[in-house]
């Protein structure tokens, strides 16, 4: 089975990345929008269904008193014998005063009114369509003179041969402004009770899902570099994630391990008959023997070539390292002045807010000593290194520069140079594998290496790699 660490890194790093989700996509917004939506429509719903329940309440409430105050008149005029009687009365006020709604008549079987309340003077009621039923009973919901909406309740009654109808009425719109305010007070109770259920709905969701957060903070400092493992004290739901996440870096660092020690053994497994092959025909000054010598250089190149591609993948795989790119500058500038006494290497110490370099130290070293080197082969007397934090949208790089006041490169031969091997000179010392070298840990690393004009008057190598957070833990 092939495995690509370099791919699976990367994979896994953009998971890891993933694990920060957006506040709009996030499940706490989730469940709060959610049930601050149900809550709307339940408490809304409940304030109409309250609302309706108190109306016909009241309607009910109504017709019963109308019911009473009819069954009062019946009782006068029983008592007094004469439905014209004047000691026929309601002692309700509203019956006195005009246009309130709640009014009274009896009148004959031929619709002669013979008695009214006082609030009904000059006015007539408008007459009732539904037909009795068997109790010689009807009610309706009409609209007087005035516009006012009233509840109209009619009884038919015999006294002495003749037939009256007792209406009695009350005002529904009184009513309707008590339903009224009740739904404006249900609704502004009830939207307080939103508010305050949607606060607590918001409190709980945090509170619940703060294991998700450490647990991404967790594996967020594996990633950085803090951590080898994830630790910390999960609930039953998160553990076995948490379990899984730290048996698959135990896993990956097995792999990695057995890649190194597979790299090791075919390195000394090939060297011996490379070198026997090549001191064999190196004795043998046949055509045969040039051939082999030179062939066998070339394999020897190939397979150190791979091997150090297969080295660099394993090492750069492993998750959690980080170094501080201000030592491994400094160190390699004080370095470079003692191999180069006739060269000025000026390192512009950055401040304290540069953040660290995600990854192995010796890769950075490996990375920008190459770059230093060939800045201070091809330099006149000059070399500058300046770093500094280039932060975007996606994430924060670490950015190093050297320049150098050599003669530079032109476009073309910078893309050419970048190829492995390459070499524009053949008379300056080297194997033209150092900036390869350079180019595969920057592409395993996800960073980025261009090569411009120098305002010194040379290269410019610019080395832009991923960046871990501050600390030395």
């Amino acid at each position: 089975m092939k495995i690509d660490l370099k791919r699976d890194w990367q994979a896994g790093r953009l998971k890891l990345r993933g694990l920060a989700p957006t506040l709009r996509d996030s499940i706490a917004a989730r469940l709060f929008w959610l049930s601050a939506g149900w809550l709307i429509v339940a408490l809304v719903a409940t304030a109409f269904l309250l609302t309706e329940l108190y109306s016909h309440a009241l309607d009910t409430s109504l017709s019963q008193t109308l019911d009473f105050y009819s069954e009062t008149l019946i009782s006068h005029i029983l008592d007094t014998g004469d439905p014209a009687s004047n000691d026929i009365f309601i002692p309700d006020p509203r019956f006195s005063r005009s246009g309130s709604g709640w009014y009274w008549t009896i009148a004959d079987d031929t619709g002669q009114v013979v008695n009214l309340s006082p609030s009904l003077t000059g006015s007539v009621l408008p007459a009732i369509t539904t037909p009795f039923n068997a109790q010689k009973y009807r009610t309706a919901a009409l609209a007087d003179e005035f516009g006012v909406r009233i509840r109209m309740v009619e009884r038919e009654v015999t006294m002495k041969g003749t037939t009256y109808h007792i209406v009695v009425t009350g005002s529904l719109d009184e009513i309707f402004r008590l339903v009224a305010d009740f739904r404006g007070q249900t609704l502004t109770v009830l939207g307080a009770v939103a508010v305050m259920l949607a606060i607590m709905s918001f409190i709980v969701a945090r509170i619940a899902l703060r294991p998700i957060g450490m647990l991404r903070k967790s594996i967020e400092q594996v990633r950085e570099g803090e951590s080898s493992t994830v630790t910390g004290a999960f609930p039953p739901e998160l553990a076995p994630l948490a379990d899984e996440v730290n048996e698959l870096l135990r896993s990956n660092a097995q792999i990695i391990e057995r890649a190194r020690n597979q790299v090791g053994n075919l390195a000394h497994g090939l060297k011996t008959p490379l070198a026997v092959l090549r001191n064999e025909a190196a004795g043998n000054k046949t055509r045969l023997g040039e051939v082999v010598v030179t062939e066998t250089e070339k394999m020897t190149a190939l397979v150190y070539g791979y091997l150090d591609r297969a080295r660099i993948a394993a090492r750069t795989a492993v998750v959690g390292r980080k170094a501080d790119p201000t030592i491994v500058m400094l160190r390699l500038a004080r370095v470079m002045e003692k191999l180069n006494p006739e060269r000025t290497v000026a390192f512009k110490r950055p401040d304290a807010s540069l953040p660290w370099f995600r990854g192995e130290e010796a890769d950075l070293e490996e990375m920008a000593g190459n770059l230093l080197d060939n800045a201070c082969k091809w330099a006149k007397a000059n070399v500058a290194i300046s770093m500094l934090a280039e932060r975007n949208e996606a994430a924060t790089m670490l950015l190093i520069r050297i320049e150098d006041d050599g003669p530079g490169l032109s476009p073309d031969e910078a893309g050419k140079v970048l190829q492995r091997g390459v070499r524009l000179d053949e008379k300056t010392p080297g194997s033209g594998l150092g900036l390869d070298i350079v180019k595969e840990l920057v592409d395993v690393y996800g960073g980025t290496l261009h090569l411009k004009r120098s305002q010194l008057g040379g290269l410019l190598a610019e080395l832009r790699l991923p960046s871990a957070r501050l600390g030395r833990g």
